[in-house]
């Protein structure tokens, strides 16, 4: 994957130099490492500060809600699968959109970076199968699939699935994964266990909000946690308002969520929010076949009312 900036970059000059984009969002280097930020590049010296390794893990689609100009942006597959909830919700017009696709073989966990090393990372440098990481008094080779991020490491659609241009041919689509296996774990659990599971899960939460302000499908004008009349959930640090919150935020992205991971990506402290989610997706997969973000032509099943639907939770 790093020998696809050369393409991004070309891609991205061309289209800004002959007037097809107003703009074009892709990544540059960020101030801590393995951590690149997001870069809005509206002229094509611009583009020369560019950057593609596998530290660009966030959602680029969070950047396109409500934009009227004309946009280029790079897309990885979860991006891409953003993109088109985007256009179905109709934050974003498809006829705005030149979407440089990037076939990806996935993004490496900071925290199981720093997990491996006792002193602070000041450098890393990649290859195509491995990662260096280097400190003031060490240095470290690691396997980049030994530390990918967990959403990376299940997902079956690495490909962008809806793309104007591609830098690359297509990686092969992982097989044979157990996409739902922390899932099925914790279903396996009775009441009990479950509750003490949650409860231990979601003792460390600040409420900082970080999860929703990074997840691509948080574009609500008023999030309910900031709605005052009503009021639906409390301010405090009481485990029922903590447990509101991110109950409720899985079940906004029922239907929706494309595990992108940007919510465990930005929680300052390791919360594994996306245990919600991926539950809910695999209730919509099991009960309604679907996926979410793979085609502009279908609507979330939680969004449209079939005869067919399953309804046994009613009786």
């Amino acid at each position: 994957m790093i020998g696809y900036i050369d393409k991004i970059k070309e891609i991205a000059k061309s289209l800004l130099e002959d007037g097809k984009v107003d703009m074009v969002i892709g990544f540059r280097k960020g101030t801590v490492p393995m951590i690149n930020e997001p870069c809005i590049a509206r002229t094509s010296a611009e583009v020369d500060s560019f950057v593609w390794n596998s530290s660009c893990g966030i959602n680029l689609a969070n950047y396109l809600t409500n934009r009227k100009e004309k946009i280029g942006i790079v897309a990885k597959g979860c991006d891409s699968r953003n993109i088109v909830n985007h256009i179905i919700e109709n934050k974003i017009k498809r006829e705005q959109l030149t979407i440089i696709g990037i076939p990806c073989k996935g993004m490496v966990d900071r925290s199981k970076v720093n997990q491996l090393v006792a002193g602070d990372i000041e450098e890393v440098a990649e290859k195509e199968d491995a990662i260096i990481i280097s400190g003031s008094d060490f240095e470290k080779t690691v396997k980049k699939a030994d530390v990918l991020s967990v959403n990376c490491s299940i997902c079956t659609h690495r490909n962008p699935v809806i793309f104007d241009e591609l830098v690359a041919k297509e990686v092969d689509e992982q097989k044979d994964v157990n996409r739902y296996e922390d899932v099925n774990k914790i279903e396996a659990m009775d009441s009990g266990e479950k509750w003490n599971y949650f409860e231990d899960m979601f003792k460390s939460c600040v409420r900082c909000y970080a999860c929703r302000n990074a997840c691509p499908l948080c574009y609500c004008p008023t999030c309910f946690v900031d709605e005052a009349k009503p009021q639906w959930v409390g301010k405090s640090q009481e485990p029922v308002d903590i447990w509101t919150f991110h109950f409720l935020r899985a079940y906004h992205c029922a239907g929706r969520c494309t595990d992108c991971g940007s919510c465990v990506r930005a929680c300052p402290m390791d919360i594994d929010v996306r245990l919600l989610t991926k539950k809910l997706e695999k209730d919509c997969f099991e009960m309604f076949d679907w996926e979410a973000g793979l085609s502009v032509d279908n609507r979330p099943p939680l969004d449209v009312f079939n005869a067919g639907d399953p309804d046994g939770f009613i009786k």
